[in-house]
């Protein structure tokens, strides 16, 4: 078991994080986390917020999301950009993902 398989198993084991299914495209588990991250793994949670505010930022700078960036705790909303197959292929491949993510969060609620 390499050293980020180690992480995964650990933070599932102490409830920080869930799996929340398997991507039908690469067959790869899907996590999300749960509010125990911020008290288990302080670390990982400020790396992870910083990383999603800026894929945030990216995403509603393209025009995939509305939100008010000067918000502590915004409402995001999907634009019909994220029906544009050209304009999702545009944006580097972590954006394209976490555009997938956000919409698969936004699905199941």
């Amino acid at each position: 078991m390499d050293e980020d398989d180690e992480i995964i198993e650990k933070l599932i084991l102490t409830g920080a994080l869930e799996i929340a299914g398997i991507d039908t495209e690469t067959g790869d588990f899907l996590y999300n986390f749960t509010d125990n991250l911020a008290k288990i793994s302080p670390e990982i949670y400020k790396d992870m917020n910083s990383y999603f505010y800026s894929e945030m930022v990216t995403l509603w700078e393209n025009g995939f999301i509305e939100m008010d960036i000067t918000d502590t705790n915004p409402k995001i909303t999907l634009t019909d950009k994220i029906l544009d197959n050209e304009s999702i292929k545009k944006l580097d491949r972590n954006s394209q993902h976490s555009l997938k993510e956000i919409i698969r969060i936004l699905k199941d609620k």
